[in-house]
């Protein structure tokens, strides 16, 4: 099963204002393993930064002007996203900005149903705690020391990160590739080899006599009584 783990920065929160996406960052994972394969995109808006928004993620309109504005960029995300299914921390804020940028560029829009709402999913395994992208770092120990301003692509990777925990954590086939192209043996060849020199007995001479004192009123029959 593919999915792309994604986030959008924005230059506000409603796109029916005026506000526009500035920056796509996206993850892709394969039956809940990153591929390595990633998509970011820095986007002119279009319009002038409002300084609350570049407060947020940092980003300038002299760095934003020579960027591709959307509708050069959309054939492109679309087919990194392709049909998988798109995790979101937040799935309805991001999905309601990239849809209305695909309608303005003349694209079809992504159903809301091939979104997977992570906060969701926080606010369901755990009620009542809170559900930010930092704090389920902090419950689940993940380093998010880099993220001192927003940024769409460290925050997918990081996002990514979190949703393998909400789901389960991790598990132990992460491994299995290495293990697989190693030489050395694995634990279904290896075999205990014969001592070439056997182990001394560690029994002193009166626990055997009194093994076979008790072994003697047994009977002959008894297992007990042929000391190996």
């Amino acid at each position: 099963m593919r999915e792309v783990v994604l986030d959008t920065e924005t230059t506000g929160l409603d796109p029916a204002t005026g506000d526009r996406i500035v920056e796509i960052g996206a993850v892709e994972l394969f039956n809940h393993m990153p591929t390595g394969k990633t998509y970011h995109q820095y986007i002119n808006p279009e319009r002038m930064m409002p300084k609350e928004a570049f407060d947020v993620h940092g980003l300038s309109d002299d760095f934003l002007r020579d960027k591709p504005v959307f509708k050069s960029v959309a054939a492109g995300f679309l087919a990194f996203v392709g049909e998988a299914r798109l995790v979101i921390h937040n799935a309805a804020f991001d999905m309601k900005f990239l849809n209305a940028e695909l309608a303005a560029a003349g694209f079809a829009t992504l159903p809301m149903a091939r979104s997977l709402d992570t906060v969701a999913i926080s606010r369901q395994k755990f009620p009542g705690s809170p559900a930010s992208l930092d704090a389920l770092c902090r419950r689940f120990g993940i380093d998010n020391s880099a993220r001192v301003k927003h940024g769409a692509l460290l925050d997918s990777e990081i996002l990514a990160e979190v949703y393998l925990e909400l789901i389960g954590g991790r598990q132990p086939d992460l491994s299995l590739v290495s293990r697989s192209t190693s030489t050395t043996q694995t634990d279904e060849t290896w075999r205990p080899a014969i001592r070439a020199i056997p182990l001394s007995p560690r029994l002193t001479e009166q626990e055997i006599a009194a093994h076979d004192a008790f072994t003697a009123k047994l009977g002959a029959a008894s297992v007990w009584a042929k000391r190996q």
